[in-house]
């Protein structure tokens, strides 16, 4: 069977949520967000986070499950077969032909050619392991760092929901409220991403609202942190009033200001870099 997001993150597939948490940010800890394994990692962990694609994945494999089982069964009635016509033809012909014939077909079995998709599972199987033990996560010595690293991650978290929601009818208050979690010149920027927002919302009146789902630490530090956050954003407008949930990845820089952790700089793309 095909290697699972359980194998990707190196859970059992009844693994809670804080378990497949805590194996993602091992497994990402000390990767760049270019590297292809970091997107490939956080992928794994968006599809086991949220309970519906949870579930679908879960179906997958039980399909796969099954059919390689029927697969297995008919390869065992096969050789059955094989076994009993090889000995009915045995009982009518010469004890050499039958030598022949039962060294014949153990040729074919011992010949048997190792299935694709097998080989295919042992080496990404064993590439998973190489490198979960390549790339485990070890924490800053400093307790100092841990505690401002936490601190930060958690600062993250609250800051992201007013950040990334808005509501049509409400944007000076949410603007505001957005306003209070940023470094001065971070501010400057939503301010001018805000000002799209301003020109277009009242038309669609457009809704967005934000809930984290998880958060990993991609650099730690006592003054500067980056956080990656998995969020949903479900979102309504005049024309589409079922809320639609929209599934982000977001970097967050956040920046010790005084007693406070602001957020500096806002990404939403793998490859951006913060200024």
């Amino acid at each position: 069977m095909t290697p699972s997001l359980y194998d990707l993150l190196d859970v059992a597939p009844d693994a809670s949520e804080a378990e497949i948490k805590a194996a993602w940010k091992n497994a990402i800890a000390e990767l760049d967000p270019t590297d292809r394994r970091f997107r490939v990692y956080n992928q794994a962990a968006e599809v086991l986070l949220d309970p519906v694609r949870r579930a679908e994945h879960d179906a997958e494999l039980a399909v796969q499950d099954q059919k390689q089982r029927a697969d297995d069964a008919a390869d065992d009635d096969a050789a059955d077969d094989g076994g009993a016509s090889t000995s009915a033809a045995a009982a009518t012909t010469s004890a050499s032909s039958s030598t022949r014939a039962t060294t014949d077909r153990a040729g074919m079995i011992a010949g048997r050619s190792v299935p694709g998709w097998l080989l295919t599972a042992v080496a990404v199987l064993t590439a998973v392991a190489v490198a979960a033990s390549a790339w485990m996560w070890s924490k800053p010595s400093d307790a100092s760092i841990q505690d401002s690293t936490r601190a930060a991650q958690s600062a993250a978290e609250r800051a992201i929901v007013p950040i990334l929601s808005y509501d049509a009818a409400t944007l000076d208050e949410d603007q505001q409220a957005a306003q209070t979690y940023m470094t001065e010149s971070y501010r400057e920027q939503y301010d001018k991403v805000f000002g799209v927002i301003r020109e277009n919302a009242p038309n669609t009146e457009t809704v967005v609202t934000t809930r984290v789902l998880a958060s990993g630490i991609v650099r730690s530090g006592d003054q500067r942190v980056e956080v990656l956050l998995f969020v949903d954003q479900p979102t309504t407008n005049k024309q589409v009033t079922e809320p639609q949930v929209y599934k982000n990845q977001v970097r967050v820089q956040m920046e010790k200001v005084g007693d406070e952790w602001l957020v500096d700089c806002l990404l939403t793309t793998p490859n951006g870099v913060c200024k």
